[in-house]
């Protein structure tokens, strides 16, 4: 009963699609389930091979992820590349699977609009418009269901993001997920961890002096709990 309850939960948060294949049917023909972990064993993409894995945390499984490959922009002459999106929920799922829904596509659509010959890979800018119109766009629908839905304007989500396209790879992200990479070193022929993303927590000293800088007047805004550092004693995530 685990595994299928589990499987429920995940498979509308699961969202690959590699080029010429469609990966998302209910998720059991394309993954593997082993009590609370799922898992994605190697598939193709633009610019190579993918796996996945998901563990359950919580009763309700509040993350989303998926890999998007091929089109990066509404427009049919757009670049070709790989999304990668990674949203940690928190509060419920419902921030998570409406970035799971939105981000992806306000990135294409944002980039068709302003596409040109002469600036065909993707953007920085366009990046941060998409996460900005993802943002508003929930912000609206909790304003929307607030009288009928009210605890959805306490659900949430960390972003983080990784595009490649034409040879470079963007980094995205909003919250406290990180982004590693593992590169093989020839000269010891070991593999090296190198971070590539910065995280947004309270338990850093220097986000703590930013919070504070922000909410002058209160002097609560971060509060030592439980050993640990966290925004008005609830969360640690700060943006």
């Amino acid at each position: 009963m685990v595994s299928a309850t589990f499987m429920k939960i995940v498979s509308p948060c699961w969202k690959p699609s590699t080029e010429g294949e469609n990966s998302n049917s209910d998720g059991e023909d394309n993954g593997r389930v082993d009590g609370l972990l799922w898992y994605k064993d190697s598939g193709h993409h633009v610019s190579g091979e993918f796996s996945m894995a998901v563990v359950q945390a919580n009763n309700q499984l509040e993350d989303c992820s998926q890999l998007e490959s091929g089109p990066l922009s509404s427009l049919e002459s757009g670049p070709q590349g790989t999304f990668v999106g990674i949203y940690d929920g928190h509060g419920g799922p419902e921030a998570a699977r409406f970035v799971n829904d939105h981000l992806f596509d306000n990135i294409k659509t944002i980039h068709g609009a302003e596409f040109t010959s002469e600036s065909c890979g993707i953007s920085a800018d366009v990046i941060t418009r998409a996460f900005l119109e993802t943002e508003e766009e929930f912000l609206s629908l909790v304003r929307n269901q607030w009288l009928n839905k009210p605890q959805i304007a306490s659900a949430g989500s960390c972003c983080l993001v990784g595009i490649i396209c034409s040879g470079l790879l963007y980094i995205a992200n909003a919250g406290d997920s990180r982004v590693v990479l593992g590169r093989m070193e020839n000269d010891v022929k070991e593999v090296k961890a190198v971070q590539l993303s910065s995280e947004h927590n309270a338990s850093m000293e220097f986000v703590r002096e930013e919070l504070r800088a922000l909410h002058p007047d209160d002097p609560q805004i971060v509060v030592l709990k439980h050993k640990v550092w966290r925004v008005k004693g609830i969360i640690q995530v700060t943006i």
